[in-house]
């Protein structure tokens, strides 16, 4: 049976019913044939028509509108075709081959349908490429968080349809989370260990320690400040334990500053009960009043230490072996007298005195009461210019430099005149005994001083042989007129403020007339001898 809507009941030209031959090229296209429809005026067609590429789609638009208004119902071979397209690929290519011999275009048929996607009637068509081959997915390490292999991929069919949300970009962000989450405990193990850790539980050694070490506890230091400092000098293990343990001692924030000798790796309430301890403090060195730089006898065979021994004993150390090494006497006088007064610290208004003066004693007077602390093994030198330079500050913090000049006075011979008033009275009586010097200077008069013969004998006593007035000397007031060559000792702040402020008055005599060493004070010759008598009944000297 024939025709277009028949059932194809034998092949043309031996193609099989059912199947189509695709056309690859238009310059093998047979005469008669028009591109994408079937031929017209044949005998018997196969059931399926035979298409070739298009040619000139263009000229060909009407005559296929007239052919297709003709055709009102559907094309069963068309559906057929176009049904077939969905064959699963093994069938098509069976399908090709077979249709291999029937075919009229030049070259080799392709077994393939020209499209994935249906062509109405009476519409032109091209032979689509084919698709191209996707690329083998990326290596993915999903099987190693347990995680099913990727799928094989499936036909044609499977792959045209929509396809679920892709899982990969999920997976590939796992590992870095993981890894990130790791760098975050392990930083917090870290920092556990390293600060929160010695916070709750500080560490701390037992035991009193062993060797010695010299610590300094510097003025205004805090109490984790000083334990920071043992620290780095591997006395106690750590700052907060040495701060537990002050806060655990009652007397623990009265840790005065200074120098300390300690052991290493001593427990921390040790080293806090060390630094109380005032058997453990080094390098100090104290300054009173009146006391002159070379060692002098007091009352009977007692020996009153002089500023040069108090200063090198505080340079004194020992070593952990036991040996102890200081700076002497000697070197520091060496020191005093060798080394240019500027260099060690002495202010201006001060030079020209102390340059005159006896190279081994012109520091007398400059080194003030009060306490320095020197570290443990200085030089001779440098503890002269650490004492020096401590000093001076607390001589002119009474004014000395101003007062002194506003009275007319040099600022050095007013620290001489307090240190004659040290001497010579108790602190009730600087003011007089300041303005007696002044008086006599005025008249002029010899100041006819006992205390200032004995300073070059290194003596306390307060009276002096003829024998000792008569000798001569720089410091011999019976003899010399005016002032010192130095001062005649440590000058205390009160002797300083009567040297500046004298009480007023017209005296030129005084005698120590009382046990408790007030003195009687007289402006006549005659008035001074009474006063001598009432000393001597008293029992005074």
């Amino acid at each position: 049976m024939t025709g277009r809507h028949g059932r194809p009941d034998a092949p043309e030209n031996g193609t099989p019913s059912g199947r189509r031959i695709v056309k690859m090229s238009a310059s093998t296209q047979r005469p008669g044939v028009r591109a994408g429809r079937p031929v017209a005026g044949r005998g018997q067609t196969t059931g399926r028509p035979v298409v070739a590429r298009p040619v000139d789609r263009s000229a060909d638009r009407s005559a296929d509108r007239s052919a297709d208004r003709s055709a009102d119902h559907g094309d069963a071979e068309t559906e057929r075709h176009y049904a077939s397209a969905w064959l699963r690929p093994e069938q098509i290519e069976r399908d090709a081959a077979d249709a291999d011999a029937q075919t009229d275009v030049a070259g080799t048929a392709v077994g393939a349908y020209a499209t994935d996607r249906p062509v109405g009637r009476g519409s032109d068509r091209r032979d689509p490429e084919p698709d191209p081959e996707p690329a083998e997915p990326e290596a993915d390490p999903g099987w190693l968080l347990g995680d099913d292999p990727p799928a094989p991929r499936g036909d044609a069919l499977t792959e045209a349809l929509p396809q679920g949300r892709e899982e990969r970009p999920r997976r590939r962000l796992l590992w870095p989370g993981i890894a990130v989450l790791l760098v975050v405990v392990l930083a917090g193990g870290v920092f556990f260990a390293r600060d929160l850790l010695p916070i709750v539980f500080p560490p701390d050694y037992d035991g009193p320690g062993t060797g010695r070490v010299v610590v300094e506890v510097s003025d205004g230091s805090s109490t984790r400040e000083i334990g920071e400092q043992l620290v780095a000098d591997d006395v106690v293990a750590s700052a907060r334990s040495f701060g537990d343990a002050a806060e655990d001692n009652p007397n623990g924030r009265g840790i005065q500053p200074g120098f300390y000798e300690l052991r290493r790796q001593m427990s921390s309430a040790d080293a806090v009960e060390a630094l109380l301890d005032p058997a453990t403090r080094v390098g100090r060195l104290e300054i009173r009043s009146g006391v002159q730089l070379d060692d002098t006898v007091g009352a009977g065979d007692s020996t009153v230490p002089g500023v040069l021994s108090l200063i090198s004993r505080a340079t004194c150390t020992v070593d952990d072996a036991g040996a102890e090494r200081c700076a002497s006497v000697a070197d520091l006088r060496a020191a005093m007298a060798d080394t240019d007064p500027a260099e060690l610290g002495v202010p201006t208004w001060a030079l020209d005195g102390v340059r005159r003066a006896e190279p081994a004693r012109r520091l007398e007077g400059l080194l003030a009461p009060g306490t320095v602390d020197l570290a443990p093994g200085i030089g001779a030198r440098e503890a002269l210019e650490q004492v020096v330079r401590a000093s001076v500050p607390r001589i002119e913090a009474s004014g000395l430099v101003e007062e002194a000049e506003a009275r007319g006075v040099p600022p050095y011979d007013a620290l001489i005149v307090a240190s004659l008033a040290e001497r010579e009275g108790v602190a009730a009586d600087f003011g007089k005994v300041a303005q007696v010097i002044y008086n006599r200077l005025a008249v002029p008069m010899r100041l006819q001083f006992d205390s200032t013969v004995n300073y070059p004998l290194d003596r306390q006593t307060l009276l002096t042989s003829p024998f000792d007035r008569a000798r001569p000397g720089p410091y011999n007031t019976y003899l010399n007129l005016g002032l010192t060559p130095t001062p005649i000792g440590a000058v205390s702040p009160e002797a300083l403020r009567a040297a500046l402020e004298p009480t007023p008055g017209p005296w030129v005599y005084f005698v120590k007339c009382q046990t408790d060493g007030i003195s009687c004070f007289a402006v006549a010759p005659e008035e001074h001898d009474a006063n001598r008598r009432l000393a001597q009944e008293r029992g005074v000297y």
